[in-house]
């Protein structure tokens, strides 16, 4: 079978995969495996897995990302992030909209601690929410504001996706770390004024002054 002919069947096995509701990265992990032993063989593709699971697996480099999740963990089982809310919420709390912005700072400061924006739209919603919602806040300046902000995460250091990217690209982990954080602080900022101005162009969306903040 010619190469492009393997190469539309692989991309035809991996749509059928998706649409059999298989997720997304083991799709492209099986279609992809068919398509290399098709080209090469059994024999080759078994030696690459070999290789490529220990080089993975012996990195010292990726040891950093179960630390970063472990230490989302112990933030999150500790505490930190409800902390991390009623002290931005005491900093912009009383301001219109000032529950929305502490969402965003509280954000900000958990994706410096675990390197996921999934982990960090997840943690910060869990506390921010219910309070936003009790003191009067629309449920569409709400999510968007920690959907938006979770993704934070990955852009603030340490950042899991930076370290990958850095692996991959051979590149310098803590120079990336250095060239994120003043985007991420711009981006953190930016929220916060976008914020700001949405809650006075659209005044029904927040309460103008949260009295009691968290």
């Amino acid at each position: 079978m010619s190469g492009l002919s393997v190469a539309g069947l692989v991309i035809a096995m991996m749509f059928v995969l998706m649409a059999l509701r298989t997720p997304i990265a083991i799709s492209m992990f099986l279609a992809g495996s068919v398509g290399y032993v098709m080209q090469t063989g059994w024999g080759p593709f078994s030696n690459f897995m070999n290789s490529m699971a220990f080089a993975r697996f012996a990195s010292y480099d990726l040891s950093v990302i179960p630390l970063f999740i472990l230490m989302g963990q112990f933030a999150t089982q500790g505490g930190i992030s409800k902390s991390l809310f009623e002290f931005t919420a005491a900093i912009t709390g009383r301001l219109k909209g000032g529950l929305a912005m502490a969402a965003v700072m509280a954000s900000a400061a958990f994706g410096a601690i675990c390197g996921s924006s999934v982990a960090t739209a997840a943690t910060i919603t869990g506390v921010a929410l219910p309070e936003m919602k009790r003191h009067g806040y629309s449920g569409r300046l709400a999510t968007g504001t920690l959907a938006t902000a979770g993704t934070l995460g990955i852009l603030i250091p340490p950042s899991v996706p930076l370290v990958i990217y850095a692996i991959l690209t051979e590149q310098n982990i803590a120079k990336l770390f250095l060239a994120a954080t003043i985007p991420g602080v711009l981006a953190m900022l930016g929220y916060m004024l976008v914020i700001a101005v949405y809650v006075r162009v659209v005044p029904g969306h927040a309460p103008e002054v949260v009295k009691n903040p968290p």
